[in-house]
């Protein structure tokens, strides 16, 4: 589905980005979405609030969404864009990574048109102001979402990427991006994959390293079996790591012992 260009510049314009203030997550609409990080420059934790019902979709479990992404610097100050209308962050928490290579990490959410459905948002901390990176295409129809399963360099050339499962629920194809000069491109894809089940407010599995190895863990298509995935010469290759028996069989797929 080919999405107006014009559409899609004043959906992003329509965007409202706030300088310096003071704020905390403890008073948020969605304070456990909050994410910390690492690094010592730039974003140093990130937040949803501003719920609205305006997205009626409830994958996760309700129908309110929230509609401002909240970041904190080492400094102390806070910065916030809110979305218009047409847009949602239809996410659980905000994932904290640096995706550009620069100082500091930047954002990863999931952000929905109400046409267009999902797409992942990347956003950083320019010049006193929070800003949008990057995004993938939008899935394309309204209703239809994305789950992440983790950021890393799956393939070890340095780039940073990002893997999710578009359409846990219908397509349950395992995808992955990678950033490169300011965009970010699919490397990888491949269908059976599943991370979500509809109404859960959590996204199931994630990402190990092991033995210098990242790892992609997930469930199967059907749910019966977990798998764990690895990005080799631009092809996802998976291997069963047993049985799904409940959210517990993905504790012990995480671990490299």
């Amino acid at each position: 589905m080919k999405i107006p260009a014009l559409l899609i510049l004043l959906t992003t314009m329509s965007n409202t980005a706030l300088g310096c203030e003071k704020s905390t997550h403890t008073e948020a609409d969605f304070p456990e979405s909050l994410s910390q990080s690492k690094q010592s420059e730039g974003i140093s934790s990130a937040w949803y609030d501003g719920g609205t019902g305006r997205y009626r979709h409830g994958v996760l479990g309700d129908a309110i969404e929230p509609s401002i992404l909240r970041v904190s610097d080492h400094s102390g100050c806070s910065y916030s864009i809110e979305l218009g209308r047409p847009h949602v962050y239809e996410d659980i928490q905000t994932r904290l990574a640096n995706i550009d290579g620069k100082p500091g990490a930047e954002v990863v959410t999931i952000r929905s048109h109400q046409d267009y459905g999902a797409q992942i948002a990347v956003y950083q901390l320019a010049e006193g102001s929070l800003e949008l990176l990057t995004t993938t295409p939008y899935i394309g129809t309204s209703n239809r979402w994305l789950a992440p399963v983790g950021i890393a360099d799956f393939n070890a050339d340095g780039a940073m990427d990002i893997a999710f499962v578009d359409r846990p629920h219908l397509a349950k194809t395992l995808r992955v991006w990678t950033y490169r000069d300011g965009t970010l491109e699919q490397i990888a894809s491949k269908a059976g994959y599943s991370n979500h089940k509809i109404g859960e407010d959590f996204i199931s599995g994630g990402i190990k390293t092991c033995d210098g190895e990242v790892i992609m863990v997930t469930a199967d298509a059907y749910w019966t079996r977990v798998l764990g995935t690895t990005l080799q010469d631009s092809e996802l290759v998976s291997v069963d790591l047993g049985p799904f028996n409940g959210t517990d069989s993905f504790d012990s797929a995480l671990s490299c012992e």
